[in-house]
């Protein structure tokens, strides 16, 4: 296969996903930072705004966001380790740890990549710099990082990162990242001796920022050591579980969720599922009120207007606003399209389980409109059935 180019960074919370996949995949590629002028020159104009993570096939075609480079390889039947289970429970688990790791885990990755200056500051404008703009000395790219990083420290109240709710904020990555652990101290990978679309979504902000930046990786080598070896795991081109003896390189059997699993299905319930309905609620109401939206329209009616608005919900005993973006909408479809396609007697077994773990809404809080993606871009679909 000819190699492919992947224009990402290494702290990049949604390089991380797409990466890691290419690695496991034993894709041959190579990574150029988007601080390169091919990325300035040639990519960004065809995207039509500045974003990665993009993918670069050999014929020239170019795909943006993690989920769609995935899907891309799935499509044509070309990954090593199919990304998606072909079992009811297992696929839908799956897809909630896909939504849950790249969106539902960044309050914890804003906070602890931008609140902990005394560890993480030197380390993270170094990489911001270095990245971005590669053939500037470092003493002259200084000052042009601070100011880009300021923006990005603004830019965690968007995802309900305050002074005020940084405590609950802590206190829930950690009985996370504890529970995780208890996990892949007996699993290698979410549902067995391989890598699932779950484990994709969960290392976007297991690895970027909660798992490399210094304070955050040591915070997890300390309480979830297990965890961090994931992390190693899901960079290297082996299975890498050494450690597992005589665990197969396969998915679990039988359409089994280990119990191990439960309780962190249940925590993202508790944590996530009141901001996907507060999501849905308003993006239902907006849609109502811009009745002009057509299908085939941009989300936020340009590319580089990914939120509609903003939203308010109870979380952990705080009201929170954060940013609308439907783009995770377009995360929880693929959760209810999976459902939808099952057969009656697995959309009880997936029903059964998600009832248990208090995710049944999940099924049901569905928008008004659906979200596609088209040309690396967002559009409004047709009307929901």
């Amino acid at each position: 296969m000819p190699r492919f180019t992947f224009y990402g960074m290494p702290h990049s919370l949604y390089s991380g996903k797409a990466r890691s996949y290419l690695i496991k995949q034993r894709i041959d590629f190579e990574e150029v930072t988007a601080g390169h002028p091919d990325y300035m020159n040639y990519v960004m104009p065809k995207i039509g705004r500045w974003i990665i993570p993009v993918l670069k096939t050999p014929e020239d075609e170019l795909v943006q966001d993690g989920s769609d480079i995935i899907n891309w390889f799935e499509d044509r039947s070309l990954a090593r380790l199919p990304a998606y289970p072909t079992t009811a429970s297992q696929l839908i688990v799956s897809l909630i740890f896909e939504l849950f790791g790249g969106e539902g885990l960044l309050r914890p990755a804003m906070h602890y990549r931008w609140n902990f200056d005394p560890d993480n500051k030197d380390f993270i404008e170094d990489q911001f710099g270095l990245f971005r703009m590669p053939t500037i000395p470092k003493h002259e790219r200084a000052e042009i990082v601070e100011k880009s990083t300021n923006r990005m420290r603004a830019a965690g109240v968007m995802f309900g990162v305050t002074t005020e709710t940084i405590p609950a904020i802590e206190a829930a990555y950690e009985e996370f990242l504890r529970l995780l652990d208890t996990h892949l101290s007996i699993y290698p990978y979410l549902l067995g001796g391989v890598p699932t679309i779950g484990d994709y979504g969960l290392i976007a902000s297991l690895y970027a920022h909660l798992g490399r930046d210094p304070y955050p990786a040591s915070l997890m080598k300390r309480i979830a050591p297990a965890v961090f070896r994931w992390t190693e795991r899901m960079n290297a081109t082996t299975a890498d579980m050494s450690e597992f003896i005589d665990t197969p390189e396969e998915i679990l059997p039988g359409d089994t969720i280990p119990d191990t699993l439960r309780p962190i299905l249940s925590i993202i319930a508790r944590d996530y599922l009141p901001e996907i309905e507060a999501f849905v609620a308003y993006t239902n109401t907006w849609l109502i009120e811009k009745s002009d939206v057509k299908p085939g329209d941009i989300v936020g009616g340009d590319a580089k207007a990914r939120a509609i608005g903003s939203c308010t919900f109870s979380w952990s005993g705080h009201q929170l606003t954060v940013g609308v973006l439907p783009y995770r909408i377009y995360l929880l479809q693929k959760i209810q399209d999976a459902f939808d396609g099952l057969n009656a007697s697995e959309k009880i077994k997936a029903e059964n389980l998600l009832a248990e773990t208090h995710l049944a809404p999940l099924l049901t809080t569905r928008c008004s409109r659906r979200v596609e993606r088209k040309d690396n871009r967002e559009i409004w679909g047709e009307e929901s059935r």
